[in-house]
């Protein structure tokens, strides 16, 4: 209990902290705006991280554009893939995620102000716009755009069925899909506990799945070939400590 009871204070400190530096920004128009909006989630993420006495092993860095557009794609096991991410990609990324993170209080404020963008898969036209301003960031920004197509952390560790939005995406934005295998952050905090154990996640960055020339028709290829990727660069599930 002592891990998680030390990695919730820190976390509810550095969420505080953070998102109001990002509001700030905002509020003033600041031209720090999108400097801020990339730093805060850096240290947010690894205070959280040091909080639970997790250390996170990256491969594959190298697979990862640089200033260039592209869609990340990655399974989804725990809230600690979000703070491994944030805290280890070294582009400028978007998330796409449900629009409930969008109603946090203070947080969900900090998270749309940085640019990311809030998706509501129960009413098909706003998805679809969402969708439209994700290309529109890819474009205009060079961004990266960081999508779970499982939508939902998965329970047991299995992949879920994949959602077809990424692959859309990246059919009529034609930029490249990188995949994602996310290992050990079930183990660490899994989906219906709030304990919190220390250990390792690895990030394993894939080689990125070309989409140059493709239409719409070929999401299924796509979301096909972005799960088998997914499914080869996961490893076993890595071990955790105890308080």
């Amino acid at each position: 209990m002592i891990t998680t009871l030390r990695t919730a204070v820190v976390a509810l400190a550095a969420t505080f902290w953070n998102a109001s530096r990002v509001v700030l920004a905002a509020l003033m128009r600041s031209p720090r705006l999108r400097a801020v909006s990339r730093d805060a989630p850096f240290r947010w993420g690894r205070a959280i991280l040091r909080a639970a006495r997790v250390t996170v092993e990256v491969e594959g860095i190298e697979n990862l554009p640089q200033g260039k557009p592209a869609i990340v794609v990655a399974n989804h096991e725990s809230w600690f893939d979000v703070f491994a991410l944030v805290a280890h990609l070294p582009v400028d990324y978007r998330f796409v995620g449900k629009v409930e993170l969008a109603k946090v209080p203070l947080f969900g404020r900090a998270w749309l102000a940085a640019g990311h963008i809030a998706i509501d898969r129960g009413n098909r036209p706003r998805a679809i716009e969402s969708l439209r301003k994700a290309g529109e960031i890819l474009h205009r920004e060079g961004a990266v755009v960081v999508m779970f197509p499982e939508g939902t952390r998965t329970r047991d560790g299995h992949l879920l069925p994949f959602k077809k939005g990424a692959f859309i995406l990246a059919a009529q934005s034609q930029v490249p899909l990188v995949p994602v295998g996310i290992s050990g952050s079930r183990a660490v905090m899994p989906k219906g506990s709030w304990r919190v154990k220390s250990g390792k996640i690895r990030l394993r960055i894939g080689e990125p799945i070309p989409t140059e020339g493709l239409g719409e028709d070929a999401r299924d290829r796509l979301l096909r070939e972005a799960r088998s990727a997914i499914g080869a660069l996961r490893t076993p599930t890595l071990k955790t400590e105890h308080d």
